[in-house]
C-alpha cells in the first residue's frame, strides 16, 4: 500500500515571526526534525532541528509565552539537579527571538539550590534546506551535513544558501555521526544560587531570496484603546504585535512595505491578502496602502500568458522565488496572476486610501495603473461576453478556483456536487461593481476621462446580477453562491454574500434580506461565520472552504453589516470573533472549525491554518473600526460616526486612529452616543442616530422577490 503524504499539523505549535524569517516548534521549546517544525526564512527551511539537552535529557516543560512582538520564551525545569527535595531548585528559561536574517537563543540556567550545579548544556541541530512547498506536501529532505569553521560555529550551503550557526564559548561537534545532527555543548557550574547564561545564533546568506525585512519600524499608527470589553484592547494588542512580524518588502525596494500572508506557507506577496489586509488597516494610517498599491502597480501585467494567467493591467496573486509546486499537481509559476479578485481589490484600496486622506501626490503616480487595471476589467475579465466576471484555470496545473475560497472543492451546489467551469462568482461581481464606481469617482476627481462609462458599466451588472443571482433558499430567497458554466446558479448558502454588503449591487431591501441570512443560526451558529451554511450538503465544520470559519471573512461581513446598520447581526459576528480570539489566546489563525458554540464551548482549531496571519489579524484592526464607527470621505470633507460600541458591545476609547495624517480620538459611552476629537479641519462630522436598545430584524414578510 503506497504511503499517503499528509499535510502536516500546525495547530499545536509555537510560532514567531520576523519577516522574512519564522520559527515554528512544540510547546515545550524544541524544534523537532517532524512536520512543520523549523526555521524558515523566504520560502526554505534554513533550521530543521533544534533540540535542547541538559545532561542528556530534556527539561521538563512548564509554560511558554510572547516577549515582545518577536520573541517567545519558553521556561522548564530540570529537576534532577539542585537540591533533593519536592520543590524544583534548578529552572531554564529558553528565550528565542527572531532577527532581519535568521534568530537567537539565550539558554538560562537559574539555580536556587542550596549545593553546587555542574551540567552539561547541549544544543543538537540540523539543517535540510527543505522548500516550503515540500514541507506543506508532507514530503522529507535529507538532512545537510554540516561544516566546521572558527570556534563555536557550524554551516551548511546549498541552491545558493548559507547557514550559519554560532555558539559563544560553545564547543562543536560535528563529524562522524554527528555530521548531520551537529551538536553545540557548553560546561556549566553553578555555585549556590548561581545563573548562567548561554547563547548561540543563526544567520541566514540568501541573495536569492524574493522579499527581505523592511528596515525601520511601522510606518502605522498604534492606537491606545480602552474598552468594556477586554478582549478587544487585547486582540488588538496582539494583532499589532503579528502585523508587525509580517512586514515584508521586495527585495532591491526595501521602502515599500506590504503584509506577507502568514506563517508558514504564505510568508510572500499574495495580491489580494496583502491588499485586503492593507485595506483593514486604514483607520491607523494610508502608508502601507500607498506601499501596497505601488508595489504591486510595479508587478502589474502588461501581456497575455496563459502559463501564469498574466494580462494586460491584471494584479499578480502570488511571488515565490520558484515554480511552486505540490503532489496534487499544482503548479504555479514563480510569478502567478491566477486571482479574479486582486485587480479589482487594488481599485477599492486606492479608492479607500484616497478617501481616509492619502495625498494627491500619491494618488496621481497610480491612476494610469488604474486606468490599466479597469482595461483588464473591460477586456480580459469578461471572456464569454455576457457583462459578468468569470474565471478559468486553462493550463490545468493552476488554481482551479481563483476567488479567495480557491481550493478544488469550495464551490458546490445546494446538494454537494461541484459547480464546473468557468466560475462567475458571487461577490466578485459586488467587487466589480464596487470598483467601477470607485474609478469612477476617481477619475471624476483628477479630471481624467471615464467616470461616466464606469457608472453605466455598474449599472449594468447590479442589473444582471439581479436577474442571474437570485434563487429561493431554506431562509427564504438569497444570492447564489455563483453560476457555473451553463449558467446555472450555484445555490448553496455561504458567506460569500456577506461581501455584497457596500459594494452598491445590492437594494436596501435585498441588503436586509442578506443581513437576515448572515444573522441565521445556520450560518452564524459557530465562533464567527462559517463559509458555507449547515443546511448545505458540502458542510463540513473542517473543510477548509465549505464549513469552516474564517477570520478576515468574519470581520469583512460584520464590518460590513455594521455600517449599513445592521446591528444585531453585527453583534453576533463580533461577539463570535471575540470569543475565538479569547480561545487562541488571541492569536487568531487563518481559520478554524464551523462547529455549533456548544459542542466544546471553544472553536476547535483546524489544524493546518496559519497564524499568524496578516489578514485575520487585520481583522481585529477593522473590529475596532466598527466598533468607533469611523467612516471618512476627506476629499468630500465629511467623517461620519456610527458606532457599534455602546449598550450591547460596551463603552470604548480609542486614541491615535489616523484621519488624512491626523490622530483622532474616538469615545463612545455605554448608550452608545459617540464624541470624536481631532478631526482636522476643514471636516464635518456626521453622526448618525445611535440606538439604545438592539435594532430589531425586519420582518420576514419584508424579503424580497425575484424572478
Amino acid at each position: 500500500m503506497t504511503e499517503r503524504l499528509l499535510q502536516p499539523l500546525l495547530h499545536e505549535l509555537v510560532g514567531t515571526v520576523l519577516a522574512p524569517t519564522s520559527a515554528l516548534g512544540d510547546a515545550t521549546g524544541q524544534i523537532r526534525p517532524a512536520g512543520v517544525q523549523g526555521v524558515f526564512h523566504a520560502d526554505a527551511r534554513v533550521l530543521s532541528r533544534a533540540e535542547l539537552r541538559v545532561d542528556g535529557r530534556e527539561p521538563e516543560a512548564l509554560t511558554q509565552g510572547a516577549d515582545g512582538p518577536h520573541a517567545v520564551r519558553f521556561v522548564g525545569l530540570a529537576r534532577w539537579l539542585g537540591d533533593p527535595t519536592p520543590d524544583p531548585t534548578v529552572r531554564i528559561e529558553r528565550l528565542r527571538r527572531l532577527t532581519p536574517r535568521g534568530l537567537t537563543e539565550e539558554l538560562r540556567i537559574v539555580s536556587t539550590a542550596s549545593v553546587p550545579v555542574r551540567a552539561r548544556v547541549s544544543v543538537e541541530l540540523g539543517c535540510d534546506l527543505a522548500p516550503i512547498e515540500v514541507v506543506k506536501s508532507g514530503g522529507t529532505t535529507e538532512a545537510l551535513t554540516a561544516k566546521t569553521g572558527r570556534p563555536g560555529e557550524l554551516t551548511w550551503a546549498a541552491d545558493g544558501i548559507t547557514v550559519t550557526v554560532t555558539g559563544d564559548d560553545a564547543e562543536t561537534e560535528a563529524t562522524g555521526e554527528r555530521a548531520s545532527t551537529p551538536r553545540l555543548a557548553w560546561p556549566v557550574e553553578l555555585p549556590p544560587g548561581g545563573t548562567a547564561v548561554l547563547r548561540w545564533r543563526l544567520t541566514v546568506d540568501d541573495p536569492r531570496a524574493v522579499v527581505v525585512c523592511p528596515p525601520g519600524e511601522p510606518t502605522w499608527s498604534r492606537p491606545a484603546l480602552r474598552a468594556d470589553d477586554r478582549r478587544l484592547v487585547r486582540l488588538l494588542d496582539r494583532s499589532l504585535d503579528d502585523l508587525r512580524g509580517l512586514r515584508l518588502a521586495e527585495t532591491g525596494a526595501p521602502h515599500d512595505v506590504f503584509l506577507g500572508a502568514g506563517v508558514p506557507w504564505f510568508l510572500t506577496l499574495f495580491g489580494r491578502d496583502s491588499l485586503w489586509a492593507a485595506r483593514m488597516m486604514l483607520p491607523l494610517g494610508t502608508e502601507l496602502a500607498a506601499s501596497t498599491l505601488r508595489v504591486l502597480a510595479r508587478r502589474q501585467g502588461s501581456r497575455v500568458d496563459p502559463s501564469t494567467g498574466e494580462a494586460p493591467g491584471k494584479i499578480l496573486h502570488e511571488l515565490r522565488r520558484h515554480e511552486f509546486t505540490l503532489d496534487d499537481g499544482l503548479r504555479l509559476p514563480p510569478a502567478y496572476y491566477g486571482t479574479v479578485d486582486a485587480t479589482m481589490l487594488w481599485i477599492s484600496l486606492l479608492h479607500d486610501a484616497w478617501r481616509w486622506g492619502l495625498p494627491a501626490e500619491q494618488v496621481e503616480p497610480l491612476l494610469p495603473h488604474l486606468e490599466a487595471a479597469l482595461g483588464w476589467l473591460a477586456d480580459h475579465a469578461d471572456a464569454d461576453g455576457d457583462g459578468l466576471v468569470e474565471y478559468i484555470d486553462t493550463t490545468g496545473h493552476g488554481l482551479a478556483n481563483q476567488g479567495w475560497k480557491d481550493s478544488g472543492d469550495a464551490v458546490r451546489f445546494r446538494d454537494g456536487t461541484l459547480a464546473t467551469a468557468p466560475i462567475v462568482l458571487a461577490e466578485v461581481q459586488g467587487y466589480a461593481h464596487e470598483a467601477a464606481v470607485h474609478a469612477a469617482a476617481l477619475l471624476d476627481a483628477f479630471d481624467r476621462p471615464g467616470g461616466e462609462r464606469w457608472r453605466g458599466y455598474a449599472d449594468r451588472l447590479a442589473g444582471r446580477f439581479r436577474a442571474a443571482f437570485w434563487v429561493d433558499g431554506p431562509h427564504g430567497p438569497q444570492p447564489a453562491l455563483a453560476l457555473d458554466r451553463d449558467k446555472r446558479p450555484v445555490n448553496s448558502l455561504t458567506s460569500n454574500i456577506g461581501h455584497l454588503l457596500g459594494t452598491g449591487l445590492l437594494s436596501g431591501e435585498e441588503e436586509a434580506q442578506v443581513a437576515r441570512l448572515l444573522g441565521s443560526e445556520a450560518l452564524a451558529g459557530g465562533f464567527g461565520l462559517r463559509t458555507m451554511s449547515t443546511d448545505d450538503a458540502g458542510f463540513s465544520p473542517l473543510s477548509y472552504h465549505c464549513g469552516s470559519i474564517w477570520a478576515h471573512d468574519t470581520a469583512i461581513v460584520l464590518a460590513g453589516l455594521a455600517r449599513a446598520g445592521f446591528r444585531e447581526a453585527a453583534l453576533g459576528l463580533a461577539d463570535g470573533l471575540l470569543g475565538a480570539a479569547e480561545a487562541f489566546d488571541y492569536r487568531l489563525p487563518e481559520l478554524y472549525g464551523g462547529d455549533d458554540r456548544s459542542l466544546v464551548g471553544r472553536p476547535v482549531p483546524y489544524p493546518a491554518a496559519c497564524r499568524p496571519q496578516a489578514w485575520a489579524a487585520a481583522g481585529g484592526v477593522l473590529l475596532l473600526q466598527a466598533a468607533a464607527g469611523l467612516y471618512p470621505d476627506v476629499p468630500g470633507g465629511t467623517v461620519r460616526v456610527a458606532p457599534l460600541a455602546g449598550p450591547e458591545l460596551g463603552a470604548v476609547t480609542v486614541e491615535r486612529l489616523r484621519v488624512a495624517g491626523a490622530p483622532v480620538t474616538v469615545t463612545v459611552d455605554r448608550a452608545g452616543h459617540p464624541t470624536v476629537t481631532g478631526l482636522p479641519a476643514p471636516l464635518t462630522l456626521i453622526a448618525d442616530p445611535t440606538p439604545a436598545i438592539p435594532a430589531p430584524r425586519p420582518a420576514p414578510t419584508e424579503t424580497p422577490t425575484h424572478s
